[in-house]
């Protein structure tokens, strides 16, 4: 008889209750009782087969009652629920429980297997919502931005008109003033004339312009603002004559 602790590993192999079946693995730590040695050595002929049959009557009255998730969870309840009744039955015959641990809890393969893709369906899920509401922020912004850009364009288109009537009101006034016999209609033609030979000067020097036709008006006695007006521009391309 020794006084060691002594450890037995038990397989219980059982279903949950969603019906699937699990092997638990239990290991038991006892020790034989000095004050109880009589009960120990001569109650009992073999106590690890007893042990086992209380360890198998408490896991298979336990797991039934609990889905396979919920097991995991219940380790350490489980465990206080074996030792509670091998204590209970054992100490009358001379055996002390020390510990019961749980150490593994294996449901069928193909059921791990089946958890793992439900597991990585969720994470998957997860991941597409996640990419399309990031795709969703992105196109907004960009509709936001567009936007705004499109605003602080035209508040400038109308800045620069109002500074460009300004500037002809001015060169109006300045114009009309300081020379004599002059009038609003002669400093509009003047100006229109300088914007169509600046309007020539830039279509003659653009990269694809190759020949530049500026005919006059027919008559030189056509006045001046009319000029302009008859004017043709033809550009025409090496690529598409």
């Amino acid at each position: 008889m020794s006084y060691r602790v002594q450890q037995l590993d038990v397989r219980v192999e059982t279903k949950t209750l969603d019906n699937v079946f699990i092997t638990a693995v239990v290991s038991i730590q006892y020790q034989v009782l000095q004050e109880k040695v009589y009960e120990a050595f001569y109650a009992l002929t073999d106590p690890s087969r007893q042990i086992t049959a209380h360890v198998f009557d408490v896991l298979r009255a336990e797991l039934p009652n609990l889905e396979l998730d919920s097991v995991f969870e219940a380790k350490e309840d489980l465990a206080l629920s074996v030792k509670n009744a091998l204590t209970e039955t054992m100490t009358k015959y001379g055996y002390q429980i020390m510990q019961v641990l749980i150490t593994d809890l294996d449901p069928d393969q193909r059921v791990k297997n089946a958890m793992n893709e439900i597991n990585s369906s969720k994470r998957l899920k997860f991941a597409v919502a996640e990419r399309a509401e990031g795709e969703k922020i992105l196109k907004v912004k960009s509709a936001e931005a567009e936007a705004e850009a499109k605003y602080l364009s035209g508040v400038g288109v109308a800045k620069q008109r109002k500074a460009i009537v300004d500037g002809l009101r001015t060169s109006i006034v300045d114009f009309t003033d300081g020379i004599k016999g002059t009038t609003s209609k002669d400093t509009l033609d003047l100006l229109l004339l300088t914007q169509y030979f600046d309007c020539i000067k830039d279509v003659g020097s653009a990269p694809n312009c190759k020949t530049t036709f500026v005919p006059t008006s027919k008559s030189k006695f056509s006045p001046v603002s009319q000029r302009p007006g008859s004017s043709l521009s033809r550009q025409r391309n090496p690529y598409n004559p």
